[in-house]
């Protein structure tokens, strides 16, 4: 049976929108982006949870550690080790940062005991402008753990009464996050155990509600969108709304977000997913390099979101070489801000940011790959 791509096409789409976005592309674009790109990958995320896990939870919060929190505490360790070290080989400085003009510093010993201990006890702690990106595991560990909490509370309580429907639970676990998120947005309250205070991981909630909600209907909607090309239509309309929004009431998943971004963030994102989700359909029923390529990318996502900064350091290396500029800014972050809004780098910078991470994993593969043939080469001629 042909396998349905659909969503790892979508996550493809997403992290490249991400990498477009990260790497200063001009601005209509970052904003067009920043309405939807990031609730996309939690509502893709969402679209696969079971309620076989309401009985299961061990099993569920098991595969979130493994591939979310181990991943982050693996590279996020990783990258403390090398700090200082980055500022030794130029890499990192204290003369060019961010665009805000803030900067970093070597860590003192006790400076990376105490990231150390966030890292691992708050998934918080991780180096700012090496991985800026990795909030997004938390958020996504954070958010699919408490829909899953929110859904069994509320499972229990309906049982109680027999003449509730539990058709009505997906609904409101999205209704209280989205009202526990007005009220924090509202008020500027924080979760104080949580780093960033807790709303992107409480909107995530929200988004990952969504899509588990989308899939309870994705076989009417394809049914509905496959009528005389209506695929095409609705994501012009889609795309249409979501660059008003961009252009007129800006918001993204900004962890600072004001009330008033919060209020502008669900529509452009819900409308932005189903955009994206019609383009991946249509790509899926159209066997080539470019679904090949997009499910490749979409099943890979991991390695681009850790490693695309670090990558995109090489792009740098030759824009300093092409302007001129001081060496020094190979330390911006994420990439060399000076001429970003007039030049083109953002496109070698996209390509740097997909692709190298890409070539990266395919290099372990490859040798895990003879190191096991290896092993088991080994083995047999032991016998």
């Amino acid at each position: 049976m042909k396998r349905d791509t659909t969503i790892s096409i979508c996550k493809g789409i997403a992290i490249i929108l991400m990498v477009i976005a990260h790497a200063e592309a001009p601005g209509w674009l970052c904003k067009f982006i920043f309405e939807f790109h990031m609730p996309l990958f939690f509502i893709t995320a969402g679209y696969f949870f079971s309620l076989k896990y309401l009985n299961d939870e061990v099993t569920f919060v098991w595969k979130r550690v493994k591939g979310l929190y181990w991943p982050f505490v693996k590279w996020s360790v990783f990258f403390l080790v090398i700090h200082n070290w980055m500022f030794d080989l130029g890499v990192l400085n204290e003369q060019y940062g961010n665009e805000s003009g803030g900067v970093l510093h070597p860590y003192t010993w006790h400076q990376m005991q105490q990231n150390l201990w966030n890292i691992v006890t708050a998934m918080g702690g991780y180096d700012a402008f090496l991985c800026g990106a990795f909030w997004f595991f938390r958020g996504l560990f954070v958010a699919s753990i408490l829909y899953l909490l929110l859904y069994k509370l509320l499972d229990v309580a309906f049982n109680k009464c027999p003449k509730l429907s539990k058709d009505a639970i997906p609904y409101l676990v999205c209704m209280i996050m989205l009202l526990l998120c007005a009220w924090k947005t509202y008020e500027g309250l924080k979760v104080v155990n949580l780093v960033q205070g807790g709303y992107r991981d409480m909107m995530g909630c929200f988004f990952f509600g969504c899509g588990f909600i989308f899939r309870q209907f994705v076989d009417d909607y394809h049914r509905l969108i496959n009528r005389r090309y209506a695929y095409i239509w609705t994501s012009v309309i889609a795309a249409i709304i979501v660059f008003l929004f961009s252009k007129y009431l800006t918001a993204n998943m900004n962890w600072r977000s004001s009330y008033t971004q919060f209020l502008s963030l669900p529509v452009p994102a819900l409308i932005g997913f189903l955009m994206t989700y019609n383009i991946s359909q249509w790509i899926d029923r159209h066997d080539g390099w470019l679904k090949r390529s997009l499910a490749y990318i979409g099943d890979r996502t991991l390695y681009i979101f850790i490693f695309h900064i670090v990558a995109y350091k090489s792009v740098s290396l030759l824009k300093i070489w092409y302007y001129g500029l001081d060496i020094r800014q190979i330390g911006c972050h994420m990439v060399i801000h000076e001429h970003s809004q007039e030049d083109l780098f953002w496109i070698a910078y996209t390509v740097a940011g997909v692709g190298l991470p890409l070539a990266l994993y395919w290099i372990q593969e490859k040798l895990s790959k003879n190191i096991r043939g290896y092993r088991a080469s080994s083995a047999a001629q032991a016998q």
